[in-house]
């Protein structure tokens, strides 16, 4: 019997995770590591600031972190003054996050830079041929999340 086989070429989870390692390595190279940010500090900050002030728990699946993780990185950015954690009036347990003046500034600094790497990354597609790729990824992750 034939043994299955697999042409990574080809596999789509492949190509996406070649596609997104390359964009964080490129992205930390170039602005995050200078700043020491990873990819998921980054997140976390540009979901605050695109959303607002939210609730770790709500943060933690808009990010898609981990929530133990993310408790970690929240700690870490309000230690370097980029975010705030206040306790909720109803429940002692419930923490609500949100970015700084100082995060705001840096963000300025650092989407150009998101923005230009996104620019070299879909260099050669058509608006159509990236309306479609967005789109496709989109429902891949909806038929992944249920």
């Amino acid at each position: 019997m034939a043994r299955p086989r697999l042409d990574l070429a080809d596999y789509l989870p492949y190509l996406i995770n070649r596609v997104g390692s390359a964009l964080v390595a490129r992205f930390t190279a170039d602005a995050l590591a200078r700043h020491g940010l990873t990819i998921a500090t980054w997140r976390v900050l540009v979901t605050l600031s695109q959303m607002g002030p939210l609730r770790q728990i709500d943060l933690a699946d808009h990010t898609t972190i981990e929530v133990s993780t993310l408790s970690r990185l929240v700690t870490r950015l309000a230690r370097a003054g980029l975010v705030t954690r206040a306790r909720s009036r109803n429940s002692n347990r419930e923490v609500t996050v949100r970015v700084t003046p100082k995060a705001e500034a840096l963000l300025a600094e650092l989407i150009p830079i998101a923005r230009r790497l996104e620019r070299t990354a879909i260099a050669g597609l058509s608006a159509a041929e990236l309306r479609v790729a967005k789109e496709s990824l989109r429902r891949i992750h909806r038929n992944l999340a249920g």
